[in-house]
C-alpha cells in the first residue's frame, strides 16, 4: 500500500472526499506530521496495539565504500525504528497461518 492507497482507503472508510482524506493521512504520515514531529524532538509515539515509534541513537562506525573499497566514516546519527506492539503481530501472524 503506498500513500494514495491509504488515502483512498481512508475517503472510502470515514465517507470523505480524497482532499480531506489526504489532510488526514499527511496529519500523522508527513515528515512535518505528528509522528516525525515528535520523534524529532526526541520522543516517542505509542500506539496501544499497534506498536511504537521511537527514535535511535546510531554510533559512529568505519564503513568501506562498495565502489572504490576505501574506508570511510559514517557519522553517528538518530534514525527512526518502529517496533511492532503484541496485537499487531498476533494480527499479522494469523493472517499468514490461515
Amino acid at each position: 500500500m503506498n500513500r494514495q492507497d491509504m488515502i483512498d482507503a481512508v475517503a472510502r472508510k470515514l465517507e470523505k472526499s480524497k482532499a480531506a482524506a489526504a489532510e488526514i493521512v499527511d496529519l500523522f504520515f508527513a515528515t512535518d506530521g505528528l509522528i516525525a514531529t515528535e520523534l524529532k524532538r526526541g520522543g516517542k509515539v505509542q500506539i496501544s496495539g499497534f506498536g511504537n515509534f521511537e527514535p535511535r541513537k546510531r554510533a559512529a562506525r568505519r564503513g568501506r565504500n562498495p565502489a572504490t573499497s576505501e574506508v570511510i566514516s559514517i557519522k553517528a546519527s538518530v534514525v527512526p525504528a518502529f517496533r511492532p506492539g503484541k496485537a499487531l503481530k498476533d494480527t499479522v501472524n494469523r493472517r499468514r497461518t490461515s
